[in-house]
């Protein structure tokens, strides 16, 4: 692509499910309002109104209360924006650079056969404590990645703190979350985007670029989270959206990770509660239960 690429202008909608981060969610959306191409729509999915406590009054954004559950939030945001040609899913503490839209715009415009896009984390606080949003935005000022023309490659799935699909092809195969993978979702954005990627081209935009805080107020428990990252691997590779291989890799990094540091945690993460709940999995797993959607009881 060039910088002479003529740009036939698409319908985009920016779409966040959120839980128990209103303070995360204003700095987010205060970000996303300063896009060099601004979106069309801005839809926010919640599950209870302290949520959105605090929210400004923007026109521009539109709250819709839904289930609990990321998978569930994601499918209202997906039924409120059939009349946008792209939805973009960011996560509520996710801060995309100011050319983030304008990149993903291009490609879907100037590439018929990609229906997902992925951007570039820059910097992702997931791995760590997190960042604050002072540390996330002198990231971002640093930042010298390529223009909005530059730097496409293959990409096995989307990642869901950043994630762009092609609507109209959705809607012509029926595709949904899987409700099934319930609360934080675990992977949910690999069995979407892979589903996805058998209707066209699944592309990571180096322009796309952003920083993911990695906020750990507004989690699911220890435990819970633990029983999905052994669970939903299995789930996943039976219904064949997740390869085996890639799944058991997972469930032995996360089960090795969580039992060493278990002894010594760190401040940020629950590990003994993660472990436990790997080992309830593993019991369900070895029963013959495939019950992905149990963590909402444990």
């Amino acid at each position: 692509m060039t910088e002479t690429t003529v740009i036939n202008k698409l319908r985009i909608a920016v779409c966040i499910a959120t839980k128990g981060r209103a303070g995360v969610l204003v700095e987010t959306l205060t970000e996303i309002r300063r896009q060099t191409r601004t979106p069309d729509r801005i839809l926010v999915c919640y599950a209870e109104g302290a949520d959105v406590t605090g929210l400004p009054n923007w026109p521009e954004i539109g709250l819709i209360k839904g289930p609990q559950g990321l998978t569930a939030q994601r499918n209202v945001l997906l039924d409120a924006a059939t009349d946008c040609d792209i939805v973009l899913f960011f996560d509520d503490d996710f801060l995309p650079a100011p050319q983030y839209i304008d990149a993903i715009e291009r490609v879907f415009c100037d590439h018929d056969e990609v229906i997902v896009t992925t951007g570039k984390v820059i910097a992702d606080g997931e791995k760590g404590p997190g960042f604050s949003y002072d540390f996330a935005r002198q990231v971002l000022a640093a930042d010298l990645g390529g223009g909005p023309w530059s730097g496409l490659s293959a990409a096995w799935c989307g990642y869901g703190c950043n994630m762009a699909i092609r609507s109209a092809k959705i809607r012509g195969i029926d595709a949904r979350f899987d409700e099934r993978l319930a609360l934080y979702g675990w992977y949910e954005d690999i069995d979407f985007t892979r589903r996805l990627g058998e209707h066209g081209k699944i592309i990571r935009v180096e322009a796309a670029r952003g920083v993911h805080l990695g906020v750990k107020s507004g989690r699911t428990s220890g435990r819970r989270l633990g029983y999905s990252q052994v669970m939903n691997c299995v789930y996943l590779a039976r219904k064949g959206t997740c390869p085996w291989k890639h799944a058991l890799r997972s469930i032995l990094k996360h089960l090795a990770v969580n039992l060493c540091r278990s002894v010594w945690p760190e401040a940020w993460v629950d590990r003994r509660g993660r472990l436990l709940g790997n080992l309830i999995a593993l019991c369900d797993v070895c029963r013959g239960s495939m019950t992905p959607e149990r963590v909402s009881a444990l």
